[in-house]
C-alpha cells in the first residue's frame, strides 16, 4: 500500500514538486534566518572571546559589556591583585577614537589596550605577524575585518600610518579576531601606548582581566573579589552571556528576525496545505476505490502520512543543505566571519517541518475519511 501511496505522489509532478518546493523553502528560510540571529547576537560577547586568557573580568559595578562600561580608577588594579585565589591580574583598556589615515579619511576605531609585560588581551591568531611585534614602538595590530573597513581591496595595511589623537600610529600586525556587533574597526596596542592614544578623564581602567589559582574556581573567586573591593566580578562565560543579553535586551534584533521565521512558517503550512489539499482532491476517487476493495481508514491514514514523510524528508533536506551552502558561499565576506550552524537550530527546523505536515495533513486526511466507497460508482 506504501508503494501505491508513493506512486499517487510522485505520479502527479507539478504538486510533487509544488509541496518539495514549500517545505525547502520553509526549511531554509527558518534555518537560515536562526542562524544568522544566533552568529550575530553572539558577537555581543565578541570582546570577551577575544580575551581567551580572562578567567574573570572585573569592572565598575554599573558596567554591563565590554562596550557599555564605566572607567575605574586604576588602584583597582591593586584591590584585585590582592584577593585570595587571583593567580594574576592586568589592566585591560577600552575606549572609541577618531582615526585619520594616510590618505586624510577619518574612520571611527575601537582602542583596546593590554598589558605592557604580558599582552594578555590579545587575540590567539593572526593573520599577519605575532604577539610579539606589540614591542616596537608605535604599533598597534588591526584586526582582519578591520582591513575592509579602512583599506581599498588588495591594499596591504602592514606598514601604514595612522593619527591617532596627534599621535603616530604604525600598523604592524593582522589579528584574526572575531568581529564586534557593529564590525567597528578594532585596533590593540600596549596599555600604556593607548593612554596615549585616548587621553579622557582621571580614570581610565576599563577593566581588570584575572585568572585564579590552581585548586580555585573562577565563580568562588570572582565572589571573594566583590566581596573585598566592592566592584563587579563576572566569569568569563558570565560576561559574555551579559554582553549577548544586552544585545537581546536592547535592540529589536529578536524581534525582526522571530517575524521573519513566523513567516517563513505561515509561508510553508499555505503553500504546502493548499498543495496537499488539491492533491488529495484530484486523487479522492483512487481513495475511494481502494476504500471500496476493503482498504480500511487506518490504512488509507498510513499512505497519507507515508506521502508526507516522503515531501517532508527531502524538503527539509533540501532547505538545510541550502543553508549550508549559502553559509558556505558567504564564508569569505567579513559580514559573516565565524558564522556557523549550531546543532539545535537544524532540530527547530525539523519540529517546524513535522507541524506543518501535521496541520495539513490533518485537513488532507479529512477529506479522505469522509469520502464514502459508494461515490466511486455513481
Amino acid at each position: 500500500m506504501l508503494w501505491i501511496a508513493i506512486r499517487m505522489l510522485t505520479g502527479d509532478a507539478q504538486k510533487f514538486y509544488g509541496l518539495l518546493f514549500g517545505i525547502a523553502f520553509s526549511t531554509l528560510l527558518i534555518t537560515q534566518q536562526l542562524t544568522i540571529f544566533v552568529n550575530l547576537i553572539e558577537r555581543g560577547a565578541s570582546g570577551v572571546y577575544n580575551a581567551p586568557e580572562a578567567e574573570i573580568w572585573v569592572m565598575d559595578p554599573v558596567s554591563r559589556t565590554t562596550d557599555v562600561k564605566y572607567e575605574m580608577p586604576s588602584t583597582a588594579l591593586d584591590e584585585v591583585r590582592s584577593v585570595q585565589g587571583v593567580e594574576w591580574a592586568v589592566p585591560h583598556l577600552r575606549a572609541n577614537a577618531n582615526v585619520r589615515t594616510s590618505t586624510g579619511d577619518l574612520e571611527g576605531v575601537s582602542i583596546i589596550g593590554v598589558d605592557d609585560a604580558t599582552l594578555i588581551g590579545l587575540p590567539d591568531r593572526f593573520s599577519e605577524s605575532s604577539k610579539t611585534i606589540l614591542s616596537a614602538p608605535d604599533t598597534v595590530v588591526i584586526d582582519d575585518v578591520g582591513i575592509t573597513n579602512m583599506f581599498e581591496p588588495g591594499e596591504d595595511p602592514i606598514g601604514q600610518r595612522l593619527e591617532l589623537n596627534d599621535q603616530r600610529a604604525v600598523i604592524r600586525g593582522v589579528a584574526d579576531a572575531i568581529p564586534s556587533f557593529t564590525s567597528q574597526v578594532t585596533l590593540y596596542t600596549k596599555y600604556s601606548q593607548a593612554l596615549n592614544y585616548v587621553p579622557g578623564t582621571r580614570n581610565r581602567l576599563s577593566f581588570v582581566l584575572a585568572g585564579v589559582r590552581d585548586g580555585e574556581t573562577p565563580a568562588a573567586v570572582a565572589q571573594r573579589i566583590e566581596d573585598q573591593t566592592g566592584l563587579k566580578a563576572e566569569t568569563r562565560e558570565e560576561f559574555a552571556e551579559a554582553g549577548i543579553d544586552f544585545i537581546i535586551e536592547n535592540t529589536g534584533i529578536p524581534l525582526n528576525f522571530g517575524i521573519t521565521v513566523a513567516l517563513g512558517f505561515i509561508v510553508g503550512v499555505a503553500i504546502v496545505g493548499l498543495t496537499f489539499s488539491l492533491f488529495i482532491r484530484d486523487n479522492i476517487k483512487q481513495f475511494g476505490a481502494l476504500k471500496a476493495i476493503g482498504v480500511t481508514n487506518r490504512k488509507i491514514a498510513g499512505m497519507v502520512i507515508a506521502q508526507a514523510g516522503l515531501v517532508g524528508s527531502i524538503g527539509y533536506a533540501l532547505g538545510v543543505v541550502g543553508t549550508v551552502l549559502f553559509i558556505y558561499g558567504f564564508s569569505n565576506n567579513p559580514t559573516f566571519k565565524g558564522f556557523y550552524i549550531p546543532w539545535q537550530i537544524p532540530l527547530v527546523s525539523l519540529v517546524a517541518v513535522i507541524v506543518i505536515l501535521a496541520l495539513t495533513g490533518w485537513i488532507s486526511l479529512r477529506n479522505v475519511m469522509n469520502t464514502e466507497p459508494a461515490a466511486v460508482f455513481r
